[in-house]
């Protein structure tokens, strides 16, 4: 799939749309879902055009990956979830429920989020 540099996620780091952030660094922004499937729902995102789901990623993208989720961790305890637990999640297609073609990890928990599977 072709990067759309008109994705909800590259409006969001242009500022065309708003969003309640969290973090932010020269790499990376996470900002409140407007969604939230959990009561602490936060997206990770990289800036630029990274690839439009995990399935578009190669060996030249395993730093970057390594930097996301170090920084979701990050960001995990920052807003207080590290005690009790979170889940990363990182959807790869629109069976797996991904809506935005541009990479993105979620960080939730706030309550009990019960097994997988």
């Amino acid at each position: 799939m072709t990067y759309d540099p008109d994705n909800v996620f590259a409006r969001i780091l242009r500022d065309e749309i708003p969003s309640d952030r969290v973090y932010e660094d020269d790499e990376f922004i996470a900002f409140r879902d407007i969604a939230p499937a959990a009561p602490v729902h936060v997206v990770v995102i990289p800036r630029g055009e990274p690839a439009t789901s995990p399935d578009g990623l190669g060996e030249a993208d395993a730093g970057m990956v390594g930097r996301l989720v170090v920084t979701a961790t990050r960001i995990a305890r920052e807003q207080g979830l590290a005690e009790r637990g979170y889940r990363l999640v990182m959807n790869c297609g629109e069976d797996a429920g991904q809506t935005v073609p541009h990479l993105h990890l979620h960080i939730l928990g706030g309550r009990v989020l019960g097994a997988l599977g």
